[in-house]
């Protein structure tokens, strides 16, 4: 099991928790719309997830010696990928890149995409149950 996948579950736990944490991400910039300066940030989902599951493409992994060294330059990891700064569609005058019309569609299609994640786990608890209670 070297790249990281659960055998009954497969690449969903690891996208539930990315899920999870994406959508702590899109509400900080709700949150922040009306803050001036700040930067709506977003995660790039796929690169998290093979981050996380062990098929970054082939790149050398970055080792740190101390906390702080090789830091990315977009901010925090978020499984094993950075938090990348969303390019706005309408600058504000005053340095805010929040959309809120684009954070909400993207906090919604994520939500979807968080239950379906959570709708396989689900159906994949119930056959074990199934299976181990004998149908009955």
């Amino acid at each position: 099991m070297s790249n990281g996948n659960d055998p009954l579950f497969g690449i969903h736990t690891q996208a539930l928790s990315l899920w999870q944490r994406r959508a702590e991400v899109l509400a900080s910039n709700l949150a922040n719309a009306d803050t001036p300066g700040y930067r709506a940030r977003d995660i790039d989902f796929r690169s998290a997830l093979a981050a996380q599951s062990g098929e970054a493409g082939g790149g050398l992994a970055l080792a740190a010696t101390e906390a702080g060294h090789l830091a990315s330059p977009g901010g925090e990891a978020v499984g094993g990928a950075a938090l990348k700064y969303r390019v706005p569609l309408q600058p504000s005058l005053d340095g805010n890149t929040v959309d809120a019309q684009v954070e909400q569609a993207a906090y919604a299609e994520n939500s979807v995409r968080y239950q379906a994640s959570l709708t396989f786990i689900t159906a994949q608890i119930r056959m074990l149950r199934t299976a181990i209670s004998g149908g009955g």
